[in-house]
């Protein structure tokens, strides 16, 4: 007991001698600098001239068509179209059968994308629930056309549950056929695409979380297995949710602006067609591929875009029977320049050499940095749509298509006149 009362005294005389000794050294230092005089504080000056919108520079457009013209007849393009607009005055400045309808391969998720940023808010969320299935113990995953889930999202789904007898999905929300008109019957096992069904553990990929690996033919049972595996069975199926079912648990998607963005720099043809489906649900449209159409198609009508010539089959563009334009992709690339309600859609775009389809184009090339596109590919098709800042500071919107051609010398092609663009 005294060793004790030793070592706690012998504390306390070192702990007073440290607090003494601090306490000192602050006396000292403060009459050390008393005195010490910091001057007068630092302000901030206001400009004499405020910021002022930059004004863009003239063009010799006799020049720009010019060279438009000269690069244009590279046999490369094959069957060509294409448009140029000034959208600092809303000419068209070049045009070379821009009214022609061509396979636009993705290039159509530029549609898509217009819709559906003209009828969502940039936050809209998907909601996934599980429900209270009739038969006890059973849960029923009420899919909702989130195709991003992922691991974490099904174990927060699974956290509150614990333990089920079985797991159903309710895939309802979607309608019509899980493939659509004009697809490649190896899409789905080539990574390109998953049949569309409303629910997809990362995006309906085999062993990836990521990229263009072979999909699972049978998306929304993976999801009900998944969570299964979480709930300690082995029994799933599809079922419809009674009315009304108690919900045990829930999660939200990214939101739109996110998932936007993501499918259009990554040409993601899985995300086309969800987002296309969330938007024809926003119109009050069936959740289908025709729905999907009819709604895309009204909604550009109802902003002002001429659609003659315009045949959808899907909201990606692994249609071959899809038929775009090219005028209406350059209207797209200028209205979004122009107007608030489609001016996210600029940000959604790839930079040349710098990310998303366009991140290993324009190598070496004056515009990398200055061209914003989407980029489309099929066999024999090839299509880049956006935007390129042009030296003078005049921003120009384009739409090149090429159908027939040489994929690789169509794109070289495509983008040496994107490129010249900048060079006014």
């Amino acid at each position: 007991m005294k060793a004790k009362q030793i070592w706690w005294t012998s504390a306390a005389v070192l702990v007073t001698a440290a607090v003494a000794a601090t306490v000192g050294l602050g006396i000292s230092v403060q009459h050390t600098y008393e005195d010490l005089d910091h001057g007068t504080p630092f302000t901030e000056t206001a400009p004499e001239t405020a910021l002022q919108k930059a004004v863009p520079g003239e063009v010799d457009l006799a020049a720009l068509k010019a060279r438009l013209d000269e690069l244009s007849t590279d046999e490369a393009l094959a069957t060509f179209g294409g448009q140029v607009i000034d959208t600092t005055t809303g000419e068209v400045i070049w045009d070379k059968n821009a009214s022609t309808p061509l396979v636009p391969a993705s290039s159509t998720k530029l549609l898509t994308i217009a819709a559906a940023t003209a009828e969502l808010d940039e936050s809209e969320r998907l909601r996934t629930q599980v429900l209270k299935g009739a038969e006890e113990g059973n849960v029923i995953i009420k899919a909702s056309g989130d195709v991003w889930l992922d691991a974490e999202q099904l174990d927060a789904l699974a956290e509150p549950i614990g333990h089920a007898e079985s797991v159903s999905i309710d895939t309802s929300v979607w309608k019509g056929p899980a493939e659509g008109k004009g697809w490649d019957p190896v899409n789905v096992d080539e990574g390109y695409v998953a049949p569309m069904e409303p629910a997809m553990y990362y995006g309906a990929r085999l062993g990836q979380t990521e990229g263009d690996v072979p999909r699972s033919h049978e998306p929304a049972l993976d999801v009900a297995r998944q969570l299964a595996t979480r709930l300690g069975t082995d029994k799933v199926g599809v079922a419809v949710a009674p009315a009304g079912a108690a919900v045990l648990s829930e999660v939200n998607s990214q939101p739109l602006s996110v998932r936007a963005q993501h499918m259009i720099k990554h040409s993601d043809n899985v995300a086309a067609e969800a987002i296309g489906r969330e938007m024809a649900r926003s119109r009050g449209e069936e959740t289908s591929f025709s729905g999907t159409a009819a709604a895309t198609l009204a909604s550009l009508q109802e902003q002002g875009f001429d659609t003659a010539g315009v045949e959808l089959n899907d909201a990606s563009g692994l249609s071959v029977d899809n038929r775009i334009p090219p005028a209406l992709l350059a209207q797209i690339a200028q209205h979004a320049v122009t107007q608030d309600s489609l001016r996210p859609i600029l940000d959604y775009l790839p930079i040349a050499g710098g990310e998303g389809s366009l991140y290993d184009r324009y190598s070496g090339s004056g515009a990398r940095g200055y061209v914003r596109a989407k980029t489309g590919t099929l066999t024999g098709t090839s299509a880049l749509a956006g935007t390129a800042q042009g030296e003078s500071g005049r921003v120009y919107a384009f739409a090149f298509m090429v159908n027939d051609g040489d994929l690789l010398a169509a794109r070289q092609a495509q983008d040496r006149l994107a490129a010249a663009l900048h060079d006014f």
